[in-house]
């Protein structure tokens, strides 16, 4: 799957995909055939960073 560019349309479907289908965001960056890093530095830049606890960026 093919995720945004944009941070903001990014966070949406991250967040959704987090709380509707993975149980973590190892698993979604790779069924997403990309890395954590890559997801987390681009949601840094809207100042949006994960928590693993709630399995969410906020």
């Amino acid at each position: 799957m093919n995720l945004p560019n944009d941070p903001i349309m990014l966070l949406s479907v991250v967040n959704t995909k987090l709380r509707d289908n993975y149980p973590s965001l190892s698993e979604l960056a790779s069924a997403c055939m990309t890395t954590e890093e890559e997801i987390t530095e681009k949601l840094a830049t809207v100042n949006y960073h994960y928590d693993k606890n709630q399995n969410q960026f906020i």
